[in-house]
């Protein structure tokens, strides 16, 4: 596994789950990371550990759908480490409910959390990375991004965005000579706090047992983004699909 030492990664959601789990594995190899979510006292505990391990880290007040909140954050990783390397857009919301329930407020929600927050990550980080015609950018869209689930039509439907957005970001940067990587994951069941923010009981029960039988830990998405770090600068591994050895999808 190449050194991550050179490397400054900034991380969306890192408060509990695959940001933390990430934010840690990431620290571990050498990175200096950035840390942000709504939940600064939680950031605050995750860097005071990382830097206790010797590792190098710093935090900043993230609600990814305000655009200042993400400028903000680059800044800060520019301020305490130098630069920008990659960004980990792992933030995100998974209120299941299927339409007839009419949960109209929670779908302009997961739209704006899951499309807006990734645009706004984005768009605090790209001058940076157009500058210096380098970085990586990893975001986390899921199975839901891949095919149909009933209950998941407008968390889907972000997914979906996710995906297609990553691969026209490639694309993009490959014929304007950018030299951007990306890669776009698609968990299946890890064991995070995403089932709090579902509010339709059926559905909570539901996913609560799909979970329960065969959810992973966030560790293993956290392998996959150190994974995707190591390569090569002229090497880039776009799509990961994971998920529990025992779940179908």
């Amino acid at each position: 596994m190449k050194d991550l030492s050179e490397k400054v990664i900034i991380i969306t959601g890192a408060s509990s789950g695959i940001g933390e789990a990430t934010a840690k594995l990431l620290a571990e190899r050498g990175a200096k990371v950035v840390l942000g979510a709504r939940r600064t006292e939680k950031l605050a505990q995750i860097v005071e550990d990382i830097q206790a391990a010797g590792g190098a880290a710093a935090y900043g007040k993230l609600d990814v759908t305000v655009p200042e909140d993400n400028t903000n954050l680059a800044q800060l990783a520019k301020d305490n480490f130098g630069g920008i390397d990659a960004i980990f857009l792992n933030a995100g919301i998974m209120p299941t409910a299927p339409l007839s329930a009419m949960k109209t407020d929670e779908w302009r929600q997961t739209v704006d959390v899951n499309v807006n927050g990734v645009l706004n990550g984005i768009a605090a980080v790209l001058p940076t990375f157009l500058e210096q015609k380098s970085g990586h950018v990893i975001a986390v869209s899921s199975v839901a991004g891949l095919k149909a689930y009933p209950g998941s039509a407008v968390y889907g439907g972000t997914k979906w965005f996710v995906r297609d957005f990553m691969e026209v970001l490639r694309m993009e940067s490959a014929l304007e000579g950018t030299n951007i990587r990306t890669a776009t994951i698609y968990p299946a069941a890890i064991n995070t706090e995403l089932l709090d923010s579902i509010t339709h009981e059926q559905s909570a029960e539901q996913m609560e047992g799909l979970y329960q039988q065969h959810g992973i830990a966030p560790e293993r998405v956290a392998n996959v983004v150190a994974f995707a770090l190591s390569q090569p600068e002229d090497t880039n591994v776009n799509e990961f699909t994971l998920g529990p050895t025992t779940q179908p999808w």
